[in-house]
């Protein structure tokens, strides 16, 4: 029997030392990004971990150098380390496709890169469409454009999954033990059943519409939406590096989690235009002094001044 271990996590410094933990205990290592020149040259340490993550510009550069670095230490162990994640290597080589003078209509109906394509193109319009409404529209609309976002990243979600799981199925064939690393999105690799995980109000959203793509016009998906709102106001957005060990980024996504699920949809509707246009701490002033001044502050919730 096979013993697969599938990591969700989030890109954040303070989870390597866990992940590490966990890929130690496996033959070989799944990872959640395409194939990239130079990864066996970084592996054996031929080439630096910085000139290695250059070309990517990766979101999180803190997270990228220290799993390279955990990486190269369990190759130089004797682990293998295997990039597999179709959606992204269809999307990258449909960019190449389109720099060559190449349009979307070349692309052949029906094929792997034209559903990356439909998919990506339909994610970044309603991405691009909630950014502008979110600066510049209505309450109600900007709840409609991120149900629309949540909608159509689902679908992305969706498709992006099962390529990787029909890919990883074919990897999986020849090793008896398997670490998969996945986002904490990427729930769709699992079984249903297990137990449960706390995600934010917008991801929530979209979990609901990767599982149910019917559902439509219930209350709960116009609460998430407004708390999705204010909870991408409170967040840290900066990669947080010192003390690791204390979990900062879970800690204050937690908060933040706690903090919107004791809003209203009416204070939601009464924060959006006060938060809408300032930045994060000045967006944490804004809600702290509302909780203490209209609501009672939720157990266990943000402490906004300690961000």
């Amino acid at each position: 029997m096979k013993h697969i271990t599938i990591g969700f996590s989030i890109h954040r410094p303070e989870i390597i030392e866990i992940t590490s933990n966990l890929m130690e205990r496996h033959e070989v290592i799944f990872l959640e990004e395409p194939p990239a020149p130079g990864l066996e040259e970084m592996l054996e340490g031929v080439l630096p971990v910085d000139d290695y993550l250059l070309p990517a510009e990766v979101e999180y550069p803190e997270f990228s150098r220290n799993m390279c670095r955990l990486l190269r230490r369990l190759y130089q162990k004797g682990k293998n380390v295997i990039q597999v994640e179709p959606f992204l290597q269809n999307l990258l080589a449909i960019h190449t496709f389109f720099s060559q003078d190449h349009r979307p209509d070349e692309l052949t109906p029906q094929s792997i890169q034209h559903q990356v394509y439909l998919a990506e193109r339909e994610a970044t319009r309603a991405l691009l469409d909630y950014y502008q409404t979110v600066m510049s529209g209505s309450f109600s609309a900007a709840i409609k454009a991120i149900i629309e976002f949540a909608r159509v990243d689902a679908a992305r979600f969706r498709l992006r999954d099962r390529l990787r799981a029909d890919a990883l199925a074919v990897h999986l064939s020849g090793w008896s033990t398997a670490y998969i690393e996945a986002g904490a999105m990427h729930y769709a690799l699992y079984p249903l059943g297990g137990k449960g995980h706390l995600f934010g109000p917008g991801d929530q959203l979209t979990l609901i519409y990767l599982f149910h793509p019917n559902i439509s016009g219930t209350l709960k998906e116009a609460l998430l939406a407004a708390r999705a709102l204010v909870y991408t106001k409170l967040i840290e957005k900066e990669e947080l590096s010192a003390g690791l060990k204390t979990f900062p980024h879970v800690r204050n996504e937690l908060a933040c989690i706690r903090t919107v699920e004791a809003l209203t949809l009416d204070d939601c509707e009464r924060l959006f235009p006060l938060i809408r246009r300032v930045n994060s701490t000045h967006a944490r002033r804004i809600v702290e002094d509302y909780f203490r001044k209209i609501k009672k502050r939720p157990r266990q919730g943000i402490h906004m001044q300690s961000f």
